[in-house]
């Protein structure tokens, strides 16, 4: 590694899932274009197990995000990075107990994690989203960022116009009205409450301005790697992947009507979503229909609905470009 170029790391600890990324990011960076994976991984902790309910952070989830996070410090010392970010987002938002959760990372990491706004969550996915998407796509964009317990939603041509973030996520979603089986009532239920989340957001974001919409996060590249047929995941083979309105029913029929065991056996599921995946899957569905991609009932695809691509940078390289500018600066 030269010495114009600067390797950070970050960790996300989301409600489902916590994240790391290391990369190489060249002196003068401006856009997460610029960042070169050196790891990204992610272990699904389901950190936000029953924050919905009790409004607070399972003892048992918090140790497993803990544990996770332990593994990554190693990786991180291992791979001689020059800073480190570490936020939490919507669970730790939420929870009257989260103080318990920022300490224990404290104590494993020595960093205090920022527990983000949704404003900031929605920023942070907007640019590692974007920026490695290719110029031909239509502005505005409007990136969709499904989590375990909030979904983003961000406009914008270059930067930031209108952002939202609402508290429906996969796991949410799944406590909320699953589990399987997703009998006919229960699906009316969530979409029913999924519909009235998507008003308020719509209160803050117009999606009809939307030309191009970026769906980041496991809900959307999972549902990509079932349409692409990969063998196992790999975020080059759906990167930049822009699906037909038959291959997205196709594959939200799959995730919301299957069985748990059978989506367990999808090469690129990875181990942990397979019980959430519905939930995650019912949201899209109606981002989907709502902004006229996908038919509902009778309604057909509208003329001027939007270009759907799938982005598989988000927050993370959001947050490691952040520390390398902020290095530079």
């Amino acid at each position: 590694m030269t010495t114009d170029v600067v390797r950070v790391a970050a960790i996300d600890c989301g409600t489902n899932s916590i994240r790391l990324l290391i990369a190489d990011v060249p002196q003068g960076a401006e856009d997460a274009r610029d960042l070169k994976d050196v790891e990204r991984d992610m272990i699904i902790t389901r950190l936000g197990q029953g924050v919905d309910r009790t409004g607070m952070l399972d003892p048992a989830a918090i140790q497993r995000t803990l544990d996770a996070a332990r593994l990554y410090q190693e990786r991180i010392e291992d791979a001689g990075v020059a800073d480190v970010i570490i936020a939490a987002t919507s669970a730790s938002r939420d929870a009257s107990n989260r103080a318990d959760f920022v300490e224990g990372i404290r104590a494993i990491t020595g960093i205090e994690p920022r527990v983000i706004t949704g404003a900031e969550e929605a920023a942070l996915s907007f640019v590692g989203a974007i920026s490695s998407l290719p110029r031909d796509l239509k502005t505005p964009y409007l990136v969709v960022d499904i989590g375990g317990g909030s979904t983003e939603f961000v406009l914008g041509h270059s930067e930031v116009e209108q952002a939202v973030s609402v508290n429906m996520g996969s796991v949410r979603v799944t406590e909320r009205f699953g589990p399987e089986p997703w009998t006919p009532d229960k699906q009316a239920a969530a979409r029913a409450w999924i519909d009235t989340q998507l008003d308020v957001a719509e209160g803050s974001v117009d999606f009809a301005a939307a030309r191009t919409v970026v769906g980041v996060a496991g809900t959307v590249t999972s549902l990509a790697a079932l349409i692409a047929q990969v063998p196992e995941y790999s975020p080059d083979a759906t990167h930049g992947l822009i699906p037909t309105v038959e291959q997205w029913a196709s594959a939200l029929d799959h995730m919301v009507n299957d069985s748990v065991e059978e989506k367990s056996r999808q090469p690129a599921m990875p181990p942990g979503r397979a019980d959430v995946i519905a939930g995650g899957a019912l949201i899209w569905e109606r981002i989907l229909v709502r902004l006229g991609v996908i038919p509902d009932h009778a309604a057909g695809p509208t003329t001027a609905a939007p270009t759907v691509v799938v982005s598989e940078h988000d927050i993370l390289d959001g947050l490691a470009l952040s520390v390398a500018v902020a290095l530079r600066d």
